[in-house]
């Protein structure tokens, strides 16, 4: 498995969804309608919690430069918690990629769903940027900028690293399967948040 051409392909079998969870409506479902840069920073720190408390429990049950990398996430995802948000908690009923990561026990299940939760988050992310340029607010839009981009490498190591432990067609399709599987979690999040809200969520903005 090559690992470009995972992303490319869970971009191309997705990208309705990854279209929509990185619009407006997503922010708007992220911020539970409060369109104000705290209640973005509120959401992502709580999703950043949710992340992170699965994450935690991985490096324990993995081998080696999976161990690492889960661990380094782990702490990247909480300490950007703490700088969007110190007071933020993990409260929220569904997280946007958390609940899809969650109970994955194999380094291939677990690598895939990584890829695939750092892609979501990243493509949303892009839109964060773009609300604090849009709000005159260059510092967030920075640090969101930024933010961006350490998740865009945590992805890609993740995929780098999931390439040398798929060892056959097997673990290939699994890897497939729950990047598949976390992205429809995160479009369920989007969907199911947004009409929970009275707001039609089909349409991308």
């Amino acid at each position: 498995m090559d690992a470009d051409t995972f992303l490319q392909q869970l971009r191309d079998a997705h990208g309705t969804e990854l279209s929509r969870l990185s619009s407006s409506k997503a922010v708007y479902a992220l911020t539970g309608g409060e369109m104000t840069g705290d209640a973005v920073r509120t959401g992502t720190a709580r999703e950043l919690h949710d992340l992170t408390s699965v994450l935690d429990e991985w490096p324990e049950t993995s081998e080696d430069e999976a161990a690492d990398l889960f661990a380094d996430a782990a702490v990247f995802a909480a300490t950007s918690a703490g700088n969007f948000d110190t007071e933020a908690a993990s409260d929220a009923a569904t997280s946007i990629t958390a609940d899809a990561l969650a109970g994955r026990e194999s380094d291939v299940e677990r690598l895939a769903g990584a890829a695939a939760a750092l892609l979501v988050l990243e493509e949303l992310a892009g839109q964060l940027v773009g609300f604090f340029v849009g709000d005159a607010d260059r510092t967030s839009a920075d640090e969101f900028r930024e933010f961006r981009s350490e998740l865009a490498e945590y992805r890609d190591d993740a995929a780098d690293l999931l390439a040398e432990r798929c060892g056959d067609d097997a673990d290939r399709t699994t890897a497939n399967e729950v990047g598949a599987d976390v992205i429809d979690g995160a479009y369920d999040w989007y969907v199911e948040t947004l009409e929970g809200m009275g707001v039609e969520p089909k349409n991308v903005c």
